[in-house]
């Protein structure tokens, strides 16, 4: 039977690379050989801190959901061999992280073949990130902060100033990071976290405060500042994962009294024909966001601790770390 690499979880923060069965086809699903796979932060969170991971090991191939590859065998669906594809399975089934995945054609969208592949990967969280922000108002003449300048935090740098957003500040202590969000337009960047960030966001507001603030980090102290950064009656969208299953102390008293609306982004795969994706395929088809300066590094599959470790560190630039095989 033939063998292909995959990622196996072993332990908190120990993740390697094993050889296992390929997947038989099945009717009914898709066997896609997977060209490449890009490390989300919610694979840190699951690896690294055990979010969801109820029992090590994980699941082989598990859990990577940010994929592209090529079809092999179509299981009597409207896929054909040869069509190359994103794959982006729900995160409860995913298997990104291996050569092969045997994957519900509801999960996959096909993709241009002139445009070149590792531009093509991100247009799965570019994806979640345009779902996400289809649930906000207009943001005409409206202050936004997005606190976090990692790939999420760049990709809604792009989407709320085509919703309007009047003014965008970022907040984000990493040298590199902070340097791509001025890249993408921002319109102030703040090199310092925690007090500091949230007095000068106060500074630059007036002492009002942002209409809007997405949080694009995934931790406790990020998302408790959130609520001192929004102004009164103003909105929350927390797009991080929380950094642990257990309960998480929460600022009720400010959310109170601010009347702050606070919502959650998830889901985005579930959504049939994967409108979300299909449109962030088409900003990077046509040239509307540059992809290039955010696949920064990419490792081959039998390296993919030092991958995840890099991902973790955010080390050396890293905005987007990526899997060949």
């Amino acid at each position: 039977m033939p063998a292909m690499p995959a990622a196996l979880a072993t332990d908190l923060q120990r993740i390697r690379c094993d050889l296992v069965p390929v997947p038989d086809p099945e009717p009914g699903k898709v066997l896609v050989r997977t060209h490449l796979a890009s490390i989300c932060g919610s694979d840190l969170h699951i690896v690294y801190m055990g979010w969801n991971a109820h029992e090590f090991p994980l699941p082989h191939g598990y859990p990577g959901h940010e994929g592209l590859g090529e079809v092999v065998d179509g299981g009597g669906t409207d896929f054909a061999p040869g069509d190359l594809v994103l794959t982006a399975p729900n995160i409860w089934g995913s298997r990104t992280f291996a050569g092969y995945q045997l994957i519900d054609p509801q999960f996959l969208l096909k993709l241009p073949g002139d445009v070149p592949e590792k531009h093509l990967l991100m247009a799965q969280q570019l994806g979640t990130v345009v779902f996400g922000c289809r649930r906000l108002p207009s943001l005409i003449g409206q202050t936004v902060v997005v606190v976090g300048q990692g790939s999420v935090g760049l990709f809604h740098d792009f989407m709320l100033r085509r919703l309007g957003a009047h003014r965008i500040i970022g907040i984000e202590p990493v040298p590199e990071r902070l340097a791509a969000g001025r890249a993408m337009g921002l319109d102030d960047a703040i090199d310092v976290s925690g007090r500091r960030a949230t007095e000068a966001v106060m500074d630059l507001t007036g002492g009002e405060g942002a209409d809007l603030v997405v949080e694009a980090v995934g931790s406790v102290e990020t998302l408790n500042q959130t609520l001192q950064l929004a102004r009164p009656l103003g909105r929350i969208a927390v797009f991080g994962l929380p950094p642990t299953m257990e309960r998480v102390p929460f600022d009720w008293d400010t959310f109170f009294r601010k009347r702050l609306d606070m919502h959650t982004v998830f889901g985005a795969q579930d959504e049939p024909g994967l409108p979300a994706f299909q449109i962030a395929v088409d900003f990077i088809s046509r040239g509307d966001i540059d992809m290039a300066p955010f696949v920064t590094h990419t490792f081959p599959i039998d390296r993919v601790q030092e991958a995840f470790d890099l991902a973790h560190s955010k080390e050396d630039g890293a905005l987007k770390v990526s899997l060949t095989f």
